[in-house]
C-alpha cells in the first residue's frame, strides 16, 4: 500500500471515527512539513478498501475559486464527464448530487489546503453546512478540512471534538523513516559485513542528532536523508539550517520549499509573539525544561504584561499554547495529558531552534558558548547561554561586550568569573541546569552586582547553604527558585522585596521502597551517591534519546513530588504581591506566627507546606480559608501511627471554590475530615495526588465521584484486601465518569486492580515496585477511552504478558508504552 506510515496510529484512528459521522464538518491541522497531505493520502488509500463510504479527496485552488472547487468535486464524484462542467454550474450540480446522497450511500469530502475563514464562508454558503452544526443535516456527506491555521480549523468544525492537531513525530518513529529514505539511495548490509562497525556507528551518531535537528517533520526529514551526504559527521553544535542553506544545489527544489514555509511559519505571529520565539533557543537541543519556567522568563523580560482583561500570566500561558499547538515547542508526553497538566514538560522543536538560532545570531539577540569559541568575537547579546561542552575559557568570557546583556543562562559546570560588574542591567540569572561549583561566596557576589535582577534560579545548586542578608537589595526581585538547594531557611530580609511574586524552595525527599507514605530526607552527598542506583522509579529519558545523543544532558526525576520545606522568617505579611509560596515548614519552632500572617498572603495561587500534624492543622486549614484565590495546594503531613489524627484535621476548606490541583502527602489511612466534608465545594478540582499508606474503598469511590477531576495519581503502601477497585459496585442512575489520567503505583501487597462500567480513562500510567506476578487487571475492555498504558519500574515478565492479552481484548486496541 504504497509507503509506510510511520507513529499515526492516533492520527488515523481519528480520521476513522469522523469519516464515520454524516453531516458534520471536521478540521485537521498542523504546521507546514507535519505531513498532513501525505497523511491524508496514506488513510484515502486505506479506505478506498471499504465501500460503505466514498471518500473523496481535493486541493483547494489558490488563488481560491469556488467553481473551481466544485467543479473538482463533481469530476471525482463522476457526476458527468469533466468537458460538461463548464456548460453547468457546479454550485447548484454539488447541492444537488449531495441532496440526494441517501441514494448513493454516504459520501466524506476532504479538502486540503484551506487558507482562510472567507474561503470557507464561501463554502459554507454553497453546500449550507451550518445547518449541520444545529442537528438539521441536509445531506449524509461529511467533510474534513486540512489547513494549517488554528483558527481556520476551529471556525469550519462543527464542534471542538472535531478539530485534531497533527504533531511532530516522535523521536523513534523519525529514525524509522530518517532510514527508509536513506536506504533507499545507500542501501546498507550491516549484517553481511562486520568490518563497516565503526562506518555503523558513525552513521547511527549523525543520525541521531539529525534526527533531533529535523524535529519530527517529515518533510525536513526527506530532505535531510536525501542528501545524506550534507549531514555525514553532523555535531551538536553545528547549524543544520546553515549547512542545508549552504547546499541548494542538490534537491533546490524541496529545500526552497522548505524555507519558504519557515518564513511564512514566523510571519503567521504577531511581533510582539516573535521575541517569546526567538528566545527558546536559549535551551540546548534536546533539553527539557518546565513551562513555568519559560512563562515566568517571559514576564520578567517584559515579553508579557497585564492589561485590563488578562494578567500577564495568563497572556503567557497563551502565548506559550499557541507555540505548542504550533510545533515549536513539543510536549514531553502524549496529546492528551496537555488540557490536565498544562504541559509542564516540554522542549523546543529541533528544526525550529536551529533556524531561531541561526537568525536570533544575526540580530545580536542571543550569544551561545559552546565547543571552542575563539576570542575577539565582538558580540554584544542581549541573552547569552553557556553551554556545558564550552571549554571555560576566561579570556573568551571577557572579551564579550555585555552592555546589552539581559538574561545569563548556565549549563555545566559553573565557573566565579561568569559574573561580571559588567552585567549591570541583567534582569534573568538561570543556573537551574548547573551540575557544580555554586558557592555561598558566589550568590553573595551575585548580589552585590546585579542589583537589577527580577529572576533568580538556583535550583539543584547543592553546594549553597543559605542565602546573604543582602538579599533584600534585590528590589525589582519577582522569581527566586531554590528547590533542592541545602538552604533550610531563608534570610530575614526578604520581607524587603515587595515585588517577590515567586518563591519557590524545599529539598526534595525520596519513597522507602515498596511503600507509599514512608519519606526520609535524602542528604546531598547520599542523592549524588545514589542518583543511578536508586530503585526508586525514575522518569528517565527514553533509551531511543540515549543512544541518538549520548553527550546531551537530560535530568532524571530521582525523586518524589514531594518537599522538605524551608522555615520563613516572620513579616511574611508585607510580601503581599506573592503568587507563589512553597514549600514551607509549618512546624518550626515560633512558626504558630507564619500561620497568621499566611492569611494576609491574599493574592496566593499555589501554596505549598510541610509539617502538618494534629497540634497545627486547625491553624492551618484556617488560615487558607482565607486565601480566596487559591488553585493550587500542596500538603505533607507528619502524623504517626494514631490512626485518628487525620479525623481531627477539621478546620475550614470548603471556602477554596477555585482549587484546581491538589496533593496530599504522608497521611496513614484515611483522608482530613475537612477535606472529606469539602468535596461538594471542590467543583473545578481537576487533579488529585495522593500518597498514603492506605486508602478505604469508601474514599475511593468518593473520590472517582468528582465531576471535574481529570487526574488521579494513587501511590499507596498497602490495598485493602490485596485490591483496588474503581466503580466496581457503585450504582448510579447517571453516567460515569472519565478521567484523562489514571496513574497507580503498584507494589508486591497489590494483588488484583479491578475497573467497573462507571469509569472510563484515557491514559493510564503504571508505576511498578517489585510488582507482584500474580497481579492481575481486570475490566480494561470496560474502558472504551483508553488509548496509552504506561508501564515503569521494576516488574515480572509475566506480568507484562498477561497486560499485553488483557489490551489486545480491548475493542480500542490501546497503545503499550513501556517508559
Amino acid at each position: 500500500m504504497g509507503n509506510p506510515i510511520f507513529g499515526r496510529e492516533e492520527d488515523l484512528r481519528w480520521l476513522s471515527r469522523v469519516t464515520c459521522r454524516s453531516g458534520c464538518v471536521a478540521s485537521l491541522w498542523g504546521i507546514s512539513g507535519v505531513g498532513k497531505s501525505f497523511l491524508i493520502e496514506h488513510f484515502c488509500r486505506k479506505e478506498k478498501e471499504f465501500s460503505y463510504c466514498k471518500l473523496v479527496r481535493l486541493n483547494v485552488p489558490h488563488p481560491f475559486d469556488l467553481r473551481v472547487l466544485l467543479g473538482d468535486l463533481l469530476s471525482e464524484l463522476n457526476y458527468f464527464p469533466q468537458d460538461h462542467i463548464v456548460t453547468k454550474d457546479p454550485i447548484q450540480e454539488c447541492r444537488k448530487y449531495l441532496l440526494q446522497g441517501q441514494k448513493r450511500g454516504r459520501c466524506c469530502i476532504v479538502m486540503d489546503g484551506l487558507q482562510s475563514t472567507e474561503e470557507w464562508d464561501l463554502i459554507d454558503a454553497a453546500f449550507d453546512f451550518s445547518n449541520a452544526r444545529y442537528g438539521r443535516d441536509r445531506f449524509p456527506a461529511s467533510v474534513i478540512i486540512i489547513t494549517t491555521e488554528e483558527t481556520v480549523a476551529n471556525y469550519c468544525a462543527t464542534n471542538k471534538k472535531l478539530v485534531w492537531n497533527v504533531k511532530c513525530l516522535e523521536v523513534g518513529y523519525a529514525i524509522q523513516l530518517f532510514n527508509q529514505v536513506v536506504s533507499k539511495k545507500l542501501p546498507f548490509r550491516w549484517e553481511l559485513n562486520t568490518e563497516r562497525d565503526e562506518i555503523r556507528h558513525r552513521y547511527e551518531q549523525s543520525r541521531g542528532i539529525l534526527v533531533q535537528k529535523c524535529g519530527g517533520l517529515p518533510k525536513v526529514i526527506h530532505a535531510v536523508a536525501e542528501s545524506w551526504g550534507t549531514g555525514r559527521g553532523i555535531k551538536v553544535e553545528h547549524n543544520l539550517v546553515s549547512q542545508l542553506e549552504t547546499n541548494k544545489e542538490q534537491h533546490a527544489r524541496r529545500r526552497e520549499h522548505i524555507f519558504s514555509w519557515l518564513l511564512s511559519y514566523f510571519s503567521y505571529f504577531p511581533d510582539f509573539v516573535k521575541p517569546c520565539i526567538f528566545y527558546l533557543s536559549i535551551f540546548p537541543l534536546n533539553h527539557t525544561f518546565r513551562r513555568r519556567r519559560l512563562v515566568r522568563r517571559w514576564i520578567v523580560e517584559g515579553y508579557s504584561w497585564d492589561n485590563k482583561h488578562f494578567t500577564a500570566e495568563e497572556i503567557a500561558n497563551d502565548f506559550f499554547s499557541r507555540l505548542v499547538n504550533m510545533s515549536m515547542i513539543q510536549q514531553v508526553g502524549p496529546r492528551n495529558l496537555s488540557s490536565v497538566t498544562r504541559t509542564p514538560l516540554c522542549q523546543v522543536n529541533g528544526f525550529l531552534r536551529e533556524y531561531v538560532l541561526s537568525k536570533s545570531i544575526e540580530e545580536n539577540f542571543l550569544f551561545t558558548l559552546e565547543g571552542n569559541i575563539f576570542k575577539n568575537l565582538q558580540r554584544h547579546p542581549e541573552h547569552l547561554a553557556i553551554d556545558m561542552t564550552w571549554d571555560r575559557d576566561k579570556n573568551v568570557f571577557e572579551s564579550i561586550d555585555f552592555s546589552r546583556l539581559r538574561s545569563l543562562t548556565v549549563f555545566g559546570r559553573w565557573e566565579p568569573f561568569f559574573i561580571s560588574a559588567k552585567m549591570g542591567r541583567l534582569r534573568v540569572l538561570d543556573l537551574e541546569d548547573v551540575t557544580s561549583g555554586v558557592t555561598n561566596d558566589d550568590v553573595e557576589n551575585m548580589v552585590k552586582v546585579l542589583p537589577r535582577l527580577k529572576f533568580l534560579s538556583l535550583r539543584r545548586c547543592k553546594e549553597i547553604t543559605s542565602l546573604p542578608d543582602s538579599l533584600g537589595d534585590l528590589k525589582q526581585l519577582q522569581t527566586l527558585d531554590i528547590r533542592d538547594t541545602s538552604v533550610i531557611k531563608l534570610p530575614k530580609s526578604i520581607i524587603k522585596l515587595e515585588k517577590l511574586q515567586y518563591i519557590r524552595a524545599g529539598t526534595a525527599v525520596i519513597l522507602d521502597n515498596d511503600t507509599g507514605s514512608s519519606f526520609r530526607s535524602l542528604p546531598v552527598a547520599e542523592a549524588a551517591s545514589n542518583s543511578s542506583t536508586s530503585a526508586t522509579p525514575m522518569r528517565r529519558p527514553r533509551a531511543i534519546l540515549r543512544s541518538c545523543l549520548p553527550i546531551l544532558n537530560t535530568h532524571s526525576r530521582l525523586y518524589d513530588d514531594s518537599h522538605n520545606g524551608i522555615k520563613m522568617p516572620r513579616g511574611i505579611a508585607k510580601l503581599s504581591s506573592l503568587h507563589t509560596l512553597g514549600v514551607i515548614n509549618i512546624n518550626i519552632a515560633g512558626e504558630e506566627g507564619i500561620l497568621h500572617e499566611l492569611r494576609n498572603l491574599t493574592l496566593l495561587h499555589k501554596l505549598g507546606v510541610s509539617g502538618i500534624n494534629r497540634n497545627n492543622s486547625d491553624k492551618f486549614f484556617s488560615a487558607i480559608s482565607c486565601l480566596p484565590h487559591l488553585e493550587s495546594l500542596s500538603l505533607q503531613f507528619q502524623l504517626n501511627q494514631d490512626h485518628e489524627a487525620a479525623v481531627y484535621m477539621v478546620g475550614l476548606l470548603s471556602p477554596l471554590v477555585k482549587l484546581r490541583s491538589l496533593k496530599l502527602y504522608g497521611l496513614i489511612d484515611r483522608l482530613p475530615a475537612c477535606i472529606m466534608q469539602a468535596w461538594l465545594h471542590l467543583q473545578r478540582l481537576e487533579k488529585l495526588s495522593l500518597q498514603m499508606k492506605m486508602l478505604p474503598q469508601q474514599e475511593l469511590d468518593s473520590i472517582i465521584s468528582l465531576r471535574s477531576l481529570r487526574s488521579l495519581q494513587l501511590r499507596l503502601a498497602e490495598f485493602e484486601d490485596g485490591e483496588l477497585r474503581f466503580c466496581w459496585s457503585m450504582d448510579h442512575g447517571f453516567g460515569g465518569w472519565i478521567i484523562n489520567f489514571l496513574e497507580i503505583a503498584c507494589n508486591s501487597r497489590l494483588q488484583a486492580v479491578r475497573f467497573g462500567s462507571k469509569l472510563d480513562v484515557e491514559i493510564l500510567k503504571i508505576r511498578c515496585c517489585s510488582a507482584s506476578p500474580s497481579l492481575k487487571f481486570s475490566g480494561l475492555q470496560s474502558l472504551d477511552s483508553l488509548q496509552e498504558v504506561w508501564l515503569s519500574g521494576s516488574y515480572d515478565k509475566v506480568f507484562k504478558q498477561h497486560l499485553e492479552s488483557e489490551l489486545k481484548e480491548s475493542g480500542n486496541e490501546p497503545i503499550l508504552k513501556l517508559e
